[in-house]
């Protein structure tokens, strides 16, 4: 079994799909899912926070003024994410 989580996928090669967290990220086995959670990160806490936010917005979970916050923080986490990508730029 090959892991290879990189650019926020969580891909496995040479499994078949067990299923799929918030429809966008592959699950391969209770297994998997437990890598996932004891072997999580800050960048890709940020990811599976964006996704599951999102997957629950396109639900209707939330009420108007809830979209209107987690529309907010989505866009908030992922340019944190973004930024946290690129190289800083420093000036001597």
């Amino acid at each position: 079994m090959i892991i290879n989580i990189t650019n926020n996928n969580f891909v496995m090669k040479n499994e078949e799909l067990f299923g799929q967290l918030f429809k966008t990220i592959p699950l391969y086995s209770e297994e998997h899912l437990e890598m996932i959670i004891e072997t999580m990160d800050t960048k890709e806490a940020l990811y599976l926070a964006v996704q599951a936010l999102t997957y629950s917005h396109s639900k209707g979970t939330f009420t108007l003024g809830e979209s209107e916050i987690v529309s907010k923080v989505v866009r908030t986490l992922s340019r944190v994410s973004e930024e946290k990508k690129s190289p800083e730029i420093t000036e001597e």
